[in-house]
């Protein structure tokens, strides 16, 4: 069986890697060189890796290689060629061999889906953070549908953390992801992308955060998912820094970085954002940053941390010291999958004639007020939805609450003006949040930012209706509102 696995492997690795590239035969060799060793170490009771098949047997021998490769004196280090060992090709090889086996093994897609999210969940718990199964189902979904996403609220309610600890758990190396502080000066994108020396030629100045780094390897390796993490994004200004990346992101095209026909110390002339790297922002707003435009967040998935009375309970209730490090690499079987997910547009039919009535029900109640969705929104709401259904196969969000998710990240945010402008848009939604529509209870549910609370029975869709009366109450109090304000 083991001779049978490994060939179905290395034509499994021939399709996913095609030639010129020699990973293949790579991750082959380095795979040849750890069964012996595991032969000798009497790992798993096996001689050969391709005899075991089972996931959490992979992962200890994941985790053993990962200890193991760069020591220079393991006899694994040692076992092989030293690059081998230093470019921690024995630990990439076993996780391509996980990545085949999970293809393999999962005929169907949302099984496949939700076990991920369950697994993210578990070694969350285990690192000592807390967040709620639906900011997890919301964060990977919206990974999944588009990959900018954007966290924006209170300081210190673990936007960041939710980011990094994700990118570490499904990375199997350092690698893969990067986060970088924004500075308050950024005025051109040069601390991210770094720029051509003037002083001498065919030069190319590098950012020292790793960011041009972090793009040239998803580029080179795209097989593996790559994270930039953007933290406090919104430090300076975003239409300035960003502007190249928003434009590729749009359009397609590459970024120019300098003039040469060749690279420059590595350098190539131009840049692609491949489809493996994930761009995270997390924003605070306060009176020391600059506010989002809406062609950003529109952009974007955007996701607002709250923290409520019973969050803070929880915590209180719960309170441990964090353990980032128990994430690393434990889901590095998984970013194959991940990747597929990402790249799929499509998963299966559309959804239901319920969910599409909606759909056509905002885009006409919006059209009264100039507001209306254009056919990008409307293409990544739908896919945003398939996501979160797939991701959740039990069942546990109900078709409101989807479509409620949906309309506070993709539709809300697009939201921004004056109170004379603002003010009608809002009460419009506010009426398609409830169930029973009246002046009357659409004037009182405005006037109370609590209403949700109140009286849930009548409420559609409390996540969006709450954020709608703080938009509400920010314009008529200040005359003027935006999502990243209220």
């Amino acid at each position: 069986m083991s001779t049978e696995l490994e060939h179905e492997f290395k034509n499994w690795l021939e399709r996913n890697h095609p030639k010129p590239s020699n990973a293949s035969s790579s991750y082959l060799r380095a795979l040849e060189i750890f069964s012996a060793y595991m032969a000798d170490s009497g790992l798993a009771g096996k001689s050969s890796i391709f005899e075991v098949t089972d996931e959490n047997m992979l992962q200890v021998l994941y985790d053993e290689a990962r200890a193991q490769q760069k020591d220079p004196d393991s006899r694994l280090h040692q076992s092989g060629p030293t690059s081998y060992g230093e470019k921690g090709f024995y630990s990439a090889a076993i996780n391509r061999y996980m990545a085949f086996l999970q293809k393999e093994k999962t005929k169907e897609r949302l099984s496949n889906q939700s076990d991920l999210t369950k697994h993210f969940y578990s070694k969350l718990v285990v690192s000592g953070l807390l967040f709620s199964d639906q900011t997890i189902l919301r964060f990977i979904a919206s990974l999944l549908t588009k990959p900018f996403v954007i966290l924006t609220g209170l300081s210190g309610s673990g936007k960041t953390k939710l980011a990094q600890a994700f990118a570490m758990w499904i990375s199997e190396s350092e690698e893969q992801y990067c986060l970088v502080p924004v500075g308050a000066d950024w005025t051109n994108r040069e601390p991210l992308l770094g720029y051509p020396n003037a002083l001498k030629d065919q030069e190319y100045v590098k950012p020292e955060n790793r960011v041009l780094d972090l793009i040239l390897g998803a580029n080179q390796n795209s097989h593996l998912p790559y994270f930039l993490i953007l933290d406090e994004m919104n430090l300076s200004h975003v239409e300035r820094y960003f502007a190249d990346f928003l434009s590729a992101m749009e359009s397609g095209e590459k970024i120019a970085l300098h003039s040469g026909s060749e690279a420059w110390n590595g350098v190539p002339s131009s840049l692609k954002l491949p489809d493996n790297l994930f761009i995270i922002g997390t924003v605070n707003i306060d009176e020391t940053t600059n506010m989002f435009s809406p062609k950003v967040l529109d952009r974007a998935s955007t996701i607002e941390f709250r923290v409520s009375k019973s969050d803070i309970h929880s915590f209180l209730d719960e309170m441990q010291s964090l353990n980032m490090k128990a994430l690393e690499g434990k889901g590095a079987g998984t970013g194959a999958s991940f990747l597929e997910m990402a790249r799929t547009k499509t998963h299966g039919a559309m959804p239901d004639k319920g969910l599409r009535e909606s759909l056509l029900l905002f885009f006409e109640e919006l059209s009264k007020t100039g507001a209306e969705f254009g056919y990008r929104s409307a293409s990544e709401i739908v896919r945003l939805i398939r996501n979160l259904e797939a991701l959740d196969p039990q069942g546990a969000l109900t078709a409101d609450q989807r479509l409620d998710i949906a309309v506070m990240q993709k539709l809300l945010p697009k939201l921004h003006g004056s109170r004379r402008k603002l003010v009608p848009v809002l009460k419009t939604l506010a009426g398609l949040c409830l169930k029973e529509v009246r002046e009357d209870i659409v004037r009182d549910v405005l006037g109370n930012t609590a209403y949700t609370a109140s009286d849930p029975d009548n409420v559609k869709y409390p996540l969006s209706l709450e954020k709608i009366t703080r938009m509400y109450q920010g314009a008529i109090d200040n005359g003027y509102a935006s999502y990243a304000e209220a």
